[in-house]
């Protein structure tokens, strides 16, 4: 069984390995914005705030969905990790536009990190909302 099938809609794998694979995203990036590898600027803070923001509409549609389908669990733990991943690239972006970004600040770096596994995690989450309109909706 691969970790991606989803043989029973309501025990998915996918949102485990969205959550595992955005954490580790963040962590490098946070390593790599502290060593100042990779920096990262307002022009892509106000892209991720953009992104997210249209996400909201997104979720909103799917959730709309979600209402005629609440017996499966896989897509309510889709959306809520899309709604989290959103909340938190706002949050986070908003935090890091505000307090400027310095390339080997901690505390810059902890909030890059934060945004890009919270954006990772709204990509990767609403692939799992995909993945389960396409395979588990029949």
């Amino acid at each position: 069984m691969s970790l991606f099938s989803c043989n029973n809609c309501c025990k998915c794998n996918c949102i485990i390995a969205a959550v595992v694979s955005s954490i580790i995203l963040g962590v490098v990036t946070a390593f790599l914005q502290i060593t100042g590898i990779v920096t990262i600027t307002t022009a892509f803070l106000w892209v991720v705030f953009g992104i997210a923001v249209a996400y909201l509409g997104v979720l909103t549609i799917a959730t709309a969905l979600a209402r005629r389908e609440s017996q499966y669990n896989c897509l309510c733990d889709s959306l809520s990790a899309i709604l989290a991943g959103i909340l938190g690239s706002i949050l986070f972006s908003v935090l890091l536009l505000a307090l400027g970004i310095v390339a080997t600040s901690i505390l810059s770096a902890i909030l890059a990190g934060l945004v890009v596994g919270s954006f990772a995690l709204t990509v990767t989450s609403t692939a799992c909302l995909v993945k389960y309109f396409a395979n588990c909706n029949n």
